[in-house]
């Protein structure tokens, strides 16, 4: 269970960290037709141009989400409010994916990878962690 539960953790957090970076600073006209098969030219400038900041806004945020996963990672395996903060936001993400597949509709088959590896994830976490939390203070 620890091999899974680190596993699914740092695989997810270098995801956050690495498509992170990429889709703010190097990629994100190229994630637009890849991901959303979305053409960014095919649109006014000005809503292009804003799509890519708030794009590009969302993807660091999901690189610093990533990276503070990465530089407290004893913490999320060890104290409650870590771990609970962690996997309460992993496990919003996949619930986030579901509302919007029945709000919005069926998005394309990366996204249903990406919704079940998270929920995975998430319950490998939780169950290797859930015995092993402590409640506040450093721990040795």
């Amino acid at each position: 269970m620890r091999f899974l539960a680190y596993f699914f953790f740092y695989t997810y957090v270098g995801l956050l960290v690495v498509a992170g970076l990429w889709g703010a600073f190097v990629g994100a006209r190229i994630d637009q037709k890849m991901l959303f098969d979305l053409d960014i030219a095919a649109v006014p400038k000005i809503t292009g141009a804003s799509m890519l900041t708030q794009y590009r806004f969302l993807r660091l945020i999901e690189a610093g989400f990533g990276l503070f996963a990465f530089l407290f990672t004893r913490e999320i395996f060890t104290l409650y409010k870590f771990n609970r903060l962690f996997l309460s936001v992993m496990f919003l993400g996949v619930a986030a994916r579901l509302v919007s597949y029945f709000i919005d509709g069926p998005p394309h088959g990366i996204f249903y990878f990406f919704a079940i590896y998270e929920l995975v994830g998430v319950i490998f976490i939780f169950l290797y962690t859930r015995n092993q939390l402590h409640a506040h203070g450093n721990i040795a």
